[in-house]
């Protein structure tokens, strides 16, 4: 599971990493966030006409068939092994893919005889994350035809690599800059290409360490979320 997320970083050093066009008023309309959960804003990278633009979702997938927005709020992950086939993502998988740029994830420790204390997850490399992601649009059938659209997406989640330490049995798909043009393909071998970059990152790719659990409730935020501390004791 990926369920929280820092994203400090300024728009435009993600659009400048994935040769993209910020969309309107981007800039303008962000914060930085050092706690950023479901339902809240992430960005994202898709292609239109050979041009790549980078925008904002909200987080938490909404099917263009849902009857009610709250299906979102389990629709925040969609399962790698599952993705191209099960109903609420089959379509987004074939048609809507996009890159989500963070500068990390928060996973809490399960490991046996541990607390649970929260670990920030981050490029060994220093570099952006660059997670695989689906979008979608949903229009509300109780407002006007003329009203807008709401843009909302997910971030697709598969086994765990060494760099997790067992900490969580689910991980983000990392996908590599080099495959950026392979996961935004959506021509006739788009969804094929996408499966095959469906796999945990190399070892190496991630680290990581403990921070606070005040990152546990979203009220806060700021950066000493992301500063390292001792391990959580049980005594």
């Amino acid at each position: 599971m990926c369920g929280r997320i820092a994203l400090f970083s300024p728009p435009i050093r993600f659009a400048r990493l994935l040769d993209a066009t910020l969309a309107a008023g981007l800039e303008e309309e962000t914060h930085p966030s050092w706690n950023v959960g479901p339902q809240r804003r992430l960005f994202g990278v898709y292609e239109h006409e050979g041009q790549r633009i980078l925008d904002r979702y909200r987080w938490g997938l909404l099917p263009s068939w849902a009857k009610d927005p709250s299906v979102s709020n389990r629709l925040f992950n969609a399962r790698g092994e599952t993705v191209a086939e099960k109903p609420s993502f089959r379509a987004a998988f074939k048609k809507r893919p996009c890159i989500i740029p963070v500068d990390g994830f928060y996973e809490w420790d399960h490991r046996p005889g541990r607390e649970k204390q929260p670990n920030f997850f981050t490029r060994s490399d220093g570099e952006p994350l660059l997670l695989a992601g689906l979008y979608e649009f949903w229009h509300d059938p109780a407002t006007p035809e003329d009203a807008p659209w709401r843009q909302t997406c997910t971030v697709i989640t598969t086994t765990p690599s060494e760099d997790m330490d067992e900490i969580h049995d689910r991980m983000p798909v990392v996908v590599e800059i080099a495959d950026v043009g392979d996961w935004l393909d959506v021509g006739e071998r788009g969804p094929e290409e996408r499966l095959h970059l469906v796999h945990p990152a190399p070892t190496g790719t991630l680290s990581h360490y403990g921070v606070s659990p005040a990152v546990g409730s979203v009220r806060n935020d700021g950066p000493e979320l992301i500063e390292p501390v001792e391990p959580l004791s049980f005594f």
